[in-house]
């Protein structure tokens, strides 16, 4: 059995004091740690630009997209046990907190490792649907094939950084990632150019930098908030339903972005290499210059968990909209920073042609677009913790699939590759709004049962309400 779990590590912060505050400050610091993430593929893409061969850097793009896709795995899962572990802390519950904590991060590991297995078997087919060809298709297998077997160590990293923000210390799940960053800094030069490495080398300092986030997220859980339990598999099996009827959807919802990314990297393919390494320059530019929006999701749900948790339904609500209100503020700053930045940043990869004019269109009229990607963050995190995930699964799918296909497909035909990326911007608009306005649905009618102890909010009084019964006093 784990260390205790009461003391300060257990307490429930977000319950009481300014909710904007709550949301700035665990927004802007879990950015810091979620943008080190894609800072490393954005040091690894800079550092493959400088070899100035155009194929090395295409399939960067195109090992970027499956990527993606295997992060999103990750990230949904961290959700699950963000969410659970938020709730019990909210209910006064640290021994259920440390439970659900341990079977999230057991699953997590088994279920990545199978997961990262069946990507890796599946690599040249993956590659080829995003329509690389020829050496190209070869250099994105070769680097995926040393990246991918660390999935579970992203997994452990990842979902160990949401137990952190669960516990609200945002800053040591910061430091886990900011480490990571470093190491691939530190790395890259010295086995892309030191050693001559390359493309393997970039691949081998991704290893590396997924080595140090796992140890660093895991050292202040067990230093600080009590550590794990010892697993038996029936506390495991018992807890599956639980995280499993969060993260399934949850996985649903974040495999719904790569999909999407992957839809408008083929659509991308076929105006040349050019557009291709324009659009993997964007798709590195994105998550770092909106990294505080990425990671308003994960930033915010703890804070709606716990004062779900606790029976707060006012606090909750007013978490959503101060959400939105520090959504807008972040796009409106940084669209301007892009604008302004927007030739250095080209010559910075070397972007000529129409590589160049794709990442003029990204720095302009589309980042200020992004408000309704960031609706949507906000949106997914309210649906997550209050027991609504499928809606969180169909509005991403939606905004991914027909908010982004046919207008892509369409604005291609007249404008070519710059087309396709105005297509895949403007399908956010309406489904940013559909997510606001099922987040402001889930808020007035949550389903999910809470951990034991909390009061019932008056939104979960009455006939059609479900029984308030956490998981663990079902299996007593």
């Amino acid at each position: 059995m784990g260390l205790s779990m009461a003391g300060p590590g257990s307490q429930a912060k977000f319950v009481e004091g300014s909710l904007f505050r709550h949301v700035s400050v665990m927004a802007l610091t879990s950015s810091v740690g979620l943008m080190a993430v894609f800072v490393v593929d954005l040091i690894n893409m800079l550092y493959i630009a400088m070899l100035g061969r155009e194929e090395l850097a295409a399939a960067i793009g195109y090992a970027g997209a499956v990527l993606f896709f295997t992060t999103s795995f990750g990230i949904g899962m961290s959700i699950a046990v963000s969410a659970l572990v938020a709730r019990a802390l909210g209910a006064r519950d640290p021994a259920l907190a440390r439970e659900k904590a341990t079977t999230g991060l057991v699953l997590g590991f088994v279920f990545g490792s199978v997961f990262a297995a069946v990507v890796w078997l599946a690599l040249w087919p993956l590659v080829a649907l995003l329509g690389a060809t020829g050496e190209t298709a070869a250099l994105a297998v070769h680097f995926l094939q040393i990246v991918v077997p660390s999935q579970p160590l992203l997994m452990v990293g990842m979902i160990g950084g949401a137990i952190l923000r669960s516990h609200g210390d945002a800053r040591a799940s910061m430091m886990a990632t900011v480490w990571g960053a470093l190491a691939t800094a530190v790395l890259d030069p010295i086995l892309i150019f030191g050693f001559k490495l390359e493309l393997t080398g970039a691949a081998l300092a991704s290893v590396a930098a997924r080595v140090v986030i796992a140890w660093m997220a895991l050292q202040p859980i067990r230093r600080k908030y009590g550590g794990f339990d010892r697993p038996t598999p029936g506390q495991v099996v018992a807890d599956m339903g639980p995280v499993w009827a969060i993260a399934v959807p949850a996985i649903l919802t974040q495999v719904a972005t790569p999909v999407g990314q992957a839809f408008v990297t083929r659509a991308t393919s076929a105006y040349g290499e050019a557009a291709v390494a324009g659009m993997a320059i964007a798709g590195r530019l994105t998550p770092v210059a909106f990294g505080v929006i990425f990671a308003l999701s994960g930033a915010i749900g703890p804070i709606i968990g716990q004062n779900f948790g606790a029976g707060r339904m006012d606090r909750v609500r007013r978490a959503f909209l101060d959400g939105l209100v520090f959504t807008g503020l972040v796009i409106v700053l940084v669209s301007a920073l892009l604008f302004l930045l927007r030739t250095p940043i080209a010559d910075l990869f070397r972007a000529e042609g129409l590589t160049r004019d794709l990442v003029f269109l990204f720095c302009g009229p589309l980042a200020l677009l992004w408000f309704f990607n960031g609706a949507i963050f906000v949106g997914n995190a309210v649906c997550n913790n209050l027991g609504r995930p499928f809606w969180s699964t169909v509005v991403n799918w939606g905004r991914h699939t027909i908010g982004t296909i046919p207008l892509a497909l369409w604005l291609g035909q007249y404008w070519g590759a710059q087309g396709v990326l105005i297509g895949q911007a403007l399908g956010g608009v309406v489904f940013g709004l559909a997510a606001a306005w099922l987040a402001l649905m889930a808020i007035r009618s949550p389903v999910t049962p809470r951990p034991r102890g909390a009061p019932v909010p008056e939104t979960l009084a009455g006939p059609e309400s479900e029984p308030v019964v956490s998981p663990g006093e079902r299996r007593a």
